[in-house]
């Protein structure tokens, strides 16, 4: 009969759990029932339950996407002393649709008018090597508070897209943060790619969305002023 030590058991343990959690994600997102910020009101209001629970998965599977896939980036810095406006892109590089059966939910409450869900998404195969790309050794991370507004240019009855764009406002403060911290000198553009390590939390701040995350980064190319 075969003895492990104790130390060999742990080690197994933790080995185990470190498979598992690469083959499974898990998120909260958090739903208002009473979608009512400053003096903007959702055109939906208030939410039914069936409405609220749509909302929820389809903001899952945006992180997720956001997870395992990611987005390809192009960063203009810009400068204001030279007239060069800043611009940072973002293009997704894959997605998870609705009714994806990899996505369920494992715990849903309802408390002080809010929806929260937890769920969790199982990975294929295909889905697990994309997600080893992201712990290279070329990957960093970076945390960063971005905003979105309520309004124009977003359309207000575009509930998702108003919080994307709080989303990708923090994606571009990751970037220019980490820019700061390893360029001697202001480049010109940035090119990589950027995803999620977990889920964003969003609340209001000063009548506009803010999301604060932690992204994986990854910078593939740096274009210094000088070559142009």
């Amino acid at each position: 009969m075969l003895r492990l030590s104790r130390y060999t058991l742990i080690i197994l343990l933790f080995n185990v759990g470190n498979l598992f959690a690469q083959e499974v994600l898990r998120g909260e997102v958090r739903v208002d029932l009473e979608p009512v910020y400053g003096a903007y009101v959702d055109l939906v209001y208030p939410l039914d339950t069936e409405s609220a629970y749509r909302r929820a998965l389809e903001e899952s599977a945006l992180f997720y996407a956001a997870m395992i896939y990611g987005w390809s980036f192009e960063y203009a810095i810009g400068e204001q002393a030279r007239g060069i406006a800043e611009g940072f892109e973002l293009s997704p590089l894959g997605t998870i649709p609705f009714g994806d059966p990899g996505l369920y939910v494992t715990d849903a409450q309802v408390r002080d008018m809010r929806l929260y869900l937890w769920t969790d998404y199982r990975l294929n195969e295909a889905q697990k090597r994309r997600m080893g790309v992201w712990k290279s050794g070329k990957v960093q991370t970076a945390q960063a508070i971005g905003h979105g507004p309520l309004g124009d240019p977003v359309e207000v009855g575009d509930w998702l897209a108003i919080k994307k764009a709080a989303l990708e406002d923090a994606a571009r403060v990751a970037v220019r943060a980490m820019l700061r911290g390893s360029e001697r000198n202001r480049p010109k553009e940035v090119r990589g790619y950027i995803g999620l390590a977990g889920f964003p939390i969003y609340w209001m701040d000063a009548g506009q969305w803010a999301a604060s995350t932690r992204f994986r980064v990854e910078i593939k190319e740096i274009i210094p002023f000088g070559a142009y």
